[in-house]
């Protein structure tokens, strides 16, 4: 899980620059997928922050029903604020190694 939400940053860090429309694509459905991730490992401890922060991340990058901004300066924060998030997450998560 920590490798898909480190994957998911890199990407949306990358998406910074000035890339084809595919990348974006294949940008919003991984990050739509560890999103969804997260909000399905998170909602066993209940209705928390990570759900709601993730479920929204979710609904803006899901690649069925885009959300088009037309303008890439309108994505740049988000995207930064997005890849932020998914590096925290991935920092908070306790890998169990005594198993």
């Amino acid at each position: 899980m920590k490798y898909l939400l480190l994957i998911c940053a890199s990407l949306l860090f990358i998406a910074l620059a000035d890339l084809p429309i595919g990348y974006y694509t294949l940008l919003r459905i991984a990050v739509t997928i560890g999103a969804t991730a997260v909000v399905v490992m998170e909602f066993e401890n209940g209705f928390n922050f990570w759900v709601i922060a993730f479920g929204i991340a979710a609904i803006v990058f899901n690649p069925l029903i885009p959300i088009y901004l037309n303008n890439k300066d309108a994505w740049m924060p988000i995207d930064i604020v997005a890849a932020i998030l998914f590096l925290i997450k991935s920092f908070t998560i306790k890998t169990n190694t005594d198993e």
